[in-house]
């Protein structure tokens, strides 16, 4: 590269970032909701609208409750991942969606939920709403090349095989869809549909056929409803929690800036800049794609900046592994950014494979978490193999070509026999293992419950308390909170403001009579409230089953794809089996620590756990991509042992500077953060901790283990 082309690419790089940091600084500044350059924030961070549903059917069912509820949920993710559902006393539905104001504007294009039928030509019912899975509104093109305006229906199994018999019935008649006693379509049946899926035609626009879709999708509600009451709340965390969290990211980014200087010098800076392009892009394209920001999307964003240190880390020691062997700083840049390529792409594909299933099978804040975790993965790696390199070669074209900017020589370190430990390795693990699990035990036997689950999981009671005057978020966190902690024993009390009022919802755990009735004696007794203006009532868990078997299977399918992608690109089931076994440990320690120290378990620590086992497969993936590099023309037992113990060896500085910015990250957030953050933050430390200890310990070691006992 000649020394002017590298000047104009640095110059065009400074002014990209100039750009990109002016356009992030206007987006931070305007965090209120609704303003035109405001990333949208989830309940906890900005409020929003929330709606009260009465149901019309008299005692309904558990069963219907519940289904209605998750339908309902997978509705309103069309306006935020984020927004949550649950039930209210016995027979009414709260649906919350963060960042909104105008409560009319949302019940009116949310509708009044009622009943769907799909009728035969002379009225009799053949299939209702239940049996439609989904409906969205699309655009085709016939067979003259015309765009066509359609919604595509996707049915259940049971509507599936009603809906076949019927079209195969009648072929050539109109099959009228009826939404509350109105005709909304009178499609025509063209041919016999029997795949579970159908197309109605005929809407002469796109808004026409997202209409009908989003009739179709309210109508496929188990039970009808009709709107109660409505109102805007506030945040539940407040706006101390944004501004926190916002310093905590911005001092931990600077001390992992600081520290790659420190540590690789010319190259550091590269790292340092490319990182500061990276959280700019970040933040753009949180607000260009609306994303929806929450402490678990935090979570997401916190992972992708480990992933994007760790790329640079990994190619930095390349290079220098490079320089050690007598090569040119020129050649040492070159050669070490093309053997980091392979774990690099592994690692953050392997992640971006489990990001992709979770947005697409997850919902509520696994889908929130998936989408930030995505967008950083496909950020880190642009920066760390275009940004990073087109920095340091640009350095090194106009002038910064001594050695030492690059490499400080030292003595080779020699391998560590960490398989000779490896009993000692597999023992302490499974005495963390079992200790979580003994606590799991004996806190479900004494009644406690197995972990100390937040509303989001269990549900609690609401109580609706109209102060003599309007409360600030924060005085309701110094003022009101200790009160109500005191007397419930709960400490994970939420707050929301009711805007426009002077109420405020306190959420605790469940309540009985007494200590409901003590409750209202403190608001009286501390704050002068007229007892009259205080109602209660229990509400059910915003995470509901069908939310956690989403989840579940999501991370099950999740492991499946990525044990697959391993198993592809390493050509050994050994390394995948490896892999998955170490990331069910880091996980299984996690969850026993959440027993143990009785943290909070919420849709926090769903957000942890999904952190968890990205930076875990993150970190095994290096060791691995290592040892196949090492292992070429190696067959004996000693010859594969000395393989493993020199891959984690050379590995182990990535290993440590990886852990080393993640904690530094995270460690800021929990000593800056609010409690609520600090709950998220604390076992995600202990997780980045066991993450770098199973990686550097344990995968290389079952590894070698299972190579021994092959047939």
């Amino acid at each position: 590269m000649k020394k002017s082309k590298a000047a104009v690419i640095l110059v065009a790089i400074l002014a990209a970032f100039a750009g990109l940091a002016y356009y992030a600084s206007i987006i931070l500044s305007s965090t209120g909701i609704g303003e035109e350059m405001s990333i949208p924030l989830g309940l906890d961070l900005s409020g929003g609208v929330s709606i009260t549903y009465q149901v019309m059917d008299e005692n309904p069912s558990a069963e219907d409750m519940s289904d209605t509820i998750y339908k309902l949920q997978k509705r309103v993710e069309s306006y935020s991942t984020e927004a949550s559902v649950y039930q209210v006393g016995d027979d009414r539905i709260a649906v919350e969606i963060p960042g909104v104001t105008d409560a009319s504007k949302i019940l009116e294009e949310l509708g009044n939920p009622g009943s769907l039928e799909f009728q035969l030509s002379d009225g009799t019912v053949f299939m209702t709403g239940d049996q439609v899975a989904d409906a969205q509104a699309a655009t085709t093109t016939d067979q003259y090349g015309n765009k066509q305006y359609v919604v595509q229906l996707t049915l259940t199994d049971e509507g599936a095989k009603t809906f076949g018999e019927v079209t195969s019935e009648n072929v050539g008649k109109a099959l009228p869809i009826v939404y509350d006693g109105e005709v909304i379509s009178y499609p025509t049946v063209q041919e016999a549909i029997t795949g579970g899926t159908a197309q109605i035609s005929g809407q002469s626009t796109f808004e026409e056929a997202q209409t009908l879709a989003t009739q179709i999708r309210i109508g496929s509600l188990s039970l009808q409803l009709s709107e109660l009451e409505s109102s805007v709340v506030g945040a539940q965390l407040g706006s101390q929690a944004i501004s926190s969290s916002l310093k905590a990211a911005a001092i931990g980014l600077v001390i992992v800036m600081v520290f790659m200087i420190i540590v690789y010098a010319v190259p550091g800076v590269a790292a340092a800049l490319a990182l500061a392009i990276y959280t700019a892009l970040v933040i753009a394209t949180l607000y260009l794609f609306e994303i929806t920001l929450t402490l678990p999307g935090i979570a997401g964003i916190i992972l992708s900046i480990g992933m994007a240190v760790d790329a640079n880390v990994i190619i930095f020691a390349r290079v220098r592994e490079e320089m050690v062997r007598g090569r040119s700083v020129k050649n040492s840049l070159k050669i070490g950014f093309q053997k980091a390529l392979s774990a690099i792409l592994d690692g953050n594909i392997t992640t971006l494979i489990a990001a992709a299933v979770l947005w697409f099978k997850g919902s509520g804040t696994v889908k929130g978490f998936a989408q930030t975790l995505a967008i950083g993965i496909i950020a880190s790696m642009f920066t760390a193999l275009v940004i990073t390199r087109l920095i340091v070669n640009a350095f090194y074209a106009v002038g910064l070509r001594s050695e030492k900017l690059y490499y400080r020589p030292k003595k080779e370190r020699e391998p560590i026999d960490f398989l000779s430990k490896k009993k000692v390795f597999f023992t302490i693990s499974l005495v963390l293992i079992a200790a979580g699990l003994i606590t799991i035990g004996v806190n479900a036997g004494r009644g406690n419950g197995a972990f100390a689950y937040s509303l989001e999981f269990q549900g609690g009671t609401s109580t609706n308390v109209t102060f003599d005057k309007d409360y600030s978020i924060d005085e309701i966190d110094k003022e009101i909170v200790p009160v109500v902690e005191k007397v419930t024993g709960d400490n994970n009390v939420q707050t929301q403001k009711v805007a426009g009022t002077n109420q405020v919802i306190i959420k605790t755990v469940t309540l009985d009579l007494d200590k409901r009735e003590a409750l209202n004696k403190a608001m009286v007794d501390n704050f002068g409230v007229d007892e009259s203006k205080i109602t209660a009532e229990n509400i059910s868990s915003t995470v509901s089953n069908e939310m956690r078997r989403d989840a579940v299977i999501a991370v099950v399918i999740a492991t499946i794809c990525m044990l697959l992608y391993i198993w592809f690109r390493f050509k050994d089931i050994r390394f995948a089996t490896s892999a998955v076994l170490a990331l069910l440990h880091d996980v299984l320690v996690v969850v026993g620590f959440y027993a143990i120290a009785r943290i909070s378990v919420g849709n926090t620590f769903i957000a942890c756990m999904l952190t968890i086992v990205g930076y875990s497969i993150n970190a095994t993936i290096v060791i691995f991509d290592r040892i196949r590099e090492e292992m070429r023309g190696k067959t004996k037992s000693s010859d594969v042992a000395a393989v493993v113990n020199k891959s984690i060896t050379q590995t182990l500085t990535r290993s440590i500077y990886t852990s080393l910015t993640t904690f530094i990250m995270v460690a800021v957030l929990y000593v800056m953060g609010v409690s609520s953050i600090k709950e998220f933050a604390l076992p995600l430390m202990v997780g980045v901790v066991c993450g770098a200890y199973s990686s550097v310990c344990i995968t290389g070691a079952l590894w070698y283990v299972m190579k021994r006992f092959k047939k």
